[in-house]
C-alpha cells in the first residue's frame, strides 16, 4: 500500500489531530511533511473551516493541494481560489434552525456560507469558537442570514451539550445531518455530505486517479472519512468512536509529534520494500 510514496496522499482533520491544543503546528510535524512531500507525496488537510478561516493554512503548511471544507460541503483550491465543490443545505434548513434556537436561546450559533460566517447568537462558546477559527464574523438574525448556506455551528458548555442532543433526537428532522465536532460543538450539514463524502469527491478530481488516500482524524465528524479512506489513523488523545474505525491508532497525541511518527511509519514502509 504504501511502496510508493508519490501514490500516497495524506488528508488529515486539523485541530486534535494535526494541531495541538496552541493550534500552532509542531516543527517535527512540519519538517516530517517536508520529508513525505520531498519523496512525492501528498499532504493536505479536511476541516470543519469556512474557505475564510481556512486561508491562512496554504501558506503556513505549504499546502499545494485543494481542502476539503464546511466539514464536507465544500472543496476549496486555493491556488486559483476557486471551489471545486459545494453541497449547501435544503432551504428549509433556514427554518429548522431558527426554531432550533429559538427553543434553546442559551445556544450560540453560526451559518457558514460560501462567502462569510454569519453569528446568529453570541454566546461565550461562540465567542471562544470565532477565536478558534481567526474570523471576523458578520453578526445578525438568523432570518436575515443571506446568500448560499453550507452548515450551521451551535456551540455551547459541555455541560448543555447532552439536553441538546436529546432535543435535536426527539425531533425529525429531513434533509440534513446532525454531527458533533467537538466536545462544545454541534453542526448541521447536508444529509449524507461528510468529510468522507467530501473524500469520494476529491478522488474523482483530476490527478488523483490511483492515489492511496490515508485519512487522519480524532473525533466524530472525521469518522465518514476514516472509513472512506484506503488507510485510516488516528492520533493516541483521539476519542473512542472514531479510534473504533481506525486502521492504525499511533503511539502519539497530537501534543507529541503524531504525524510524524505518521508519515516516518509510511517512509520507513516504503524503504523496506524498495
Amino acid at each position: 500500500m504504501f511502496e510508493n510514496p508519490a501514490k500516497v496522499c495524506i488528508i488529515t482533520d486539523l485541530d486534535g489531530t494535526f494541531l495541538p491544543k496552541s493550534k500552532v503546528p509542531l516543527p517535527q510535524d512540519l519538517a516530517a511533511v517536508r520529508r513525505f512531500e520531498a519523496a512525492g507525496g501528498l499532504f493536505t488537510i479536511a476541516t470543519g473551516r469556512t474557505v475564510q478561516a481556512s486561508r491562512r493554512y496554504p501558506e503556513e503548511l505549504g499546502l499545494k493541494r485543494p481542502i476539503i471544507t464546511f466539514n464536507g460541503a465544500a472543496i476549496w483550491e486555493p491556488i486559483g481560489d476557486q471551489l471545486l465543490y459545494t453541497h449547501p443545505l435544503p432551504a428549509h434548513a433556514k427554518e429548522m434552525a431558527r426554531k432550533i434556537l429559538a427553543d434553546n436561546p442559551h445556544v450560540g450559533s453560526e451559518v457558514l456560507c460560501t462567502d462569510e460566517t454569519w453569528v446568529v447568537s453570541n454566546t461565550e462558546t461562540e465567542q471562544e469558537h470565532i477565536r478558534i477559527c481567526g474570523v471576523t464574523p458578520k453578526f445578525c438574525k438568523i432570518e436575515e442570514v443571506p446568500g448560499t448556506w453550507l452548515k450551521v455551528l451551535f456551540a455551547m458548555h459541555t455541560n448543555d451539550m447532552p439536553d441538546f442532543i436529546r432535543y435535536i433526537e426527539a425531533h425529525h428532522y429531513e434533509g440534513v445531518d446532525f454531527v458533533r465536532s467537538e466536545k462544545r460543538f454541534y453542526e448541521i450539514l447536508p444529509a449524507g455530505v461528510s468529510k468522507g463524502s467530501a473524500l469520494q469527491a476529491y478522488r474523482k478530481l483530476p490527478g488523483m486517479e490511483g492515489f492511496t488516500f490515508v485519512a487522519v482524524g480524532d473525533y466524530d465528524n472525521d469518522i465518514e472519512m476514516l472509513r472512506a479512506a484506503d488507510f485510516a489513523v488516528c492520533p493516541q488523545n483521539a476519542a473512542p468512536s472514531a479510534k473504533a474505525a481506525a486502521d492504525l491508532v499511533l503511539e502519539r497525541t497530537c501534543e507529541e509529534g503524531a504525524m510524524e511518527e505518521l508519515i516516518d511509519r509510511i517512509l520507513a514502509h516504503a524503504e523496506r520494500r524498495a
